[in-house]
């Protein structure tokens, strides 16, 4: 194993983990940006519509550009962008320029989420074996680094400006000196046509997963602790546990999915992974006291933890130029990030938000069912991954 591939992976480990970081960051002192631009919480929905739009804009264009120059000139770019639009989000000192920031940090980071998936899938065919999971881990260790930072600067009184700033400051020089250990994929004039082609059903399906695990996470990342409070009754300090013990389940499966992925296959894991998140979340909702709710999120975290990661894997898998099979599926993923709190929203007014969170139980079926239409073989071989070991090694 070379040198090259050793600073790849870590590299592509990294890359999740900063992006992690930096969207985290943003999100936990939201209540502290509402405090210095004096913001509504509809505005603070605002916000974070522009920061998902942004970000899904560039996700659906990414099919075509990604085929052209590929996932290492993206990052390249990307990621020092994301950091200085985070940067811009710190110093904003009204809601229009902020909203002109938001957005050019969602469009940045949806820039680098697509190609960091792509270059962990290159990195993983390089291998010759599963390292999805392992990488997403390190989103999780972003976003609970985030939380953990961000709950430092609150008890020395950092206000949202100097710790925002200080996040986007030290990310920026980490991701220029990022850029040196991406991996090289095939010369654009062998993909040129990628970006333009029909991607084949495989993929459309495993975005139709992704929708339906992102639509999960984000119902629980936005309605959980109002849950908690206001349904099951319990203090502002114990809903707030329930977000941060679901991102703990969700590390602990991701570090240990590419193990299980060897044993128990794609099919295999994410029918298991759909069943474990209907049940867990009914007993969410079937909880009689909140302590067993925040309990049960763990285990809703364990069981859709890995269904993003396998779904991008085994999309890079699905042809010969991954990065746009990526983009594609990730697009459609994505989407259901931002549409499940809004349904939620909707179906809570309706009926009650009990009522309303039940969606995430028929999402765990829905997941289990659509796993089972895939094929029960996966294309992840050492033969798959030799062309790009080759294009690496041509460039070392």
């Amino acid at each position: 194993m070379t040198r090259e591939l050793r600073n790849a992976r870590y590299g592509a480990i990294l890359t999740f983990v900063l992006a992690g970081l930096m969207v985290g960051t943003m999100t936990v002192r939201i209540p502290a940006l509402t405090d210095k631009l004096g913001l509504s919480e509809a505005m603070v929905g605002t916000i974070l519509l522009v920061w998902g739009l942004g970000a899904l804009v560039t996700m659906q264009s990414m099919r075509r550009v990604m085929a052209r120059v590929g996932s290492r000139t993206l990052l390249r770019a990307g990621g020092p962008l994301t950091a200085l639009s985070l940067l811009g989000v710190a110093v904003a000192p009204d809601l229009p320029l902020l909203l002109v920031a938001v957005a050019l940090f969602g469009m940045a980071f949806g820039t680098v989420d697509v190609s960091m998936n792509a270059q962990g899938s290159a990195v993983e065919q390089a291998y010759g074996r599963p390292l999805m999971n392992g990488m997403h881990a390190g989103w999780c260790v972003g976003a609970i680094s985030a939380g953990g930072l961000g709950s430092l600067a609150i008890a020395v009184g950092l206000p949202f400006t100097a710790n925002v700033a200080l996040i986007a400051l030290v990310s920026l020089p980490v991701m220029v000196l990022l850029g040196r250990t991406y991996l090289p994929e095939p010369p654009a004039a062998e993909t040129a046509q990628a970006g333009r082609r029909r991607m084949p059903p495989i993929v459309y399906l495993l975005g139709v997963i992704m929708f339906f695990a992102f639509m999960v996470e984000g119902t629980v990342a936005d309605w959980n602790g109002l849950y908690l409070r206001d349904e099951l009754g319990a203090p502002e300090a114990v809903a707030a546990l329930g977000y941060p013990v679901f991102e703990v389940g969700m590390l602990i499966a991701r570090l240990t999915g590419d193990r299980l992925r060897l044993r128990f296959g794609v099919r295999g894991m994410l029918t298991v992974s759909g069943v474990a998140t209907a049940g867990f979340f009914a007993v969410v909702l079937l909880a009689p006291a909140a302590v067993v709710a925040v309990s049960a999120m763990f285990f809703v975290g364990l069981g859709v933890a890995t269904i993003s990661p396998l779904t991008l894997s085994l999309a890079g898998t699905a042809t010969d130029t991954p990065g746009p099979a990526i983009a594609q599926a990730g697009a459609m993923g994505y989407t259901g990030l931002l549409l499940g709190p809004v349904v939620i929203g909707f179906l809570s007014d309706a009926t009650s938000l009990r009522t309303a969170l039940g969606i995430g139980v028929v999402l765990g079926v829905l997941i289990a069912l659509s796993a089972r239409m895939l094929p029960r073989r996966e294309p992840v071989t050492e033969l798959d991954s030799l062309p790009v070991r080759e294009t690496v090694e041509a460039a070392a």
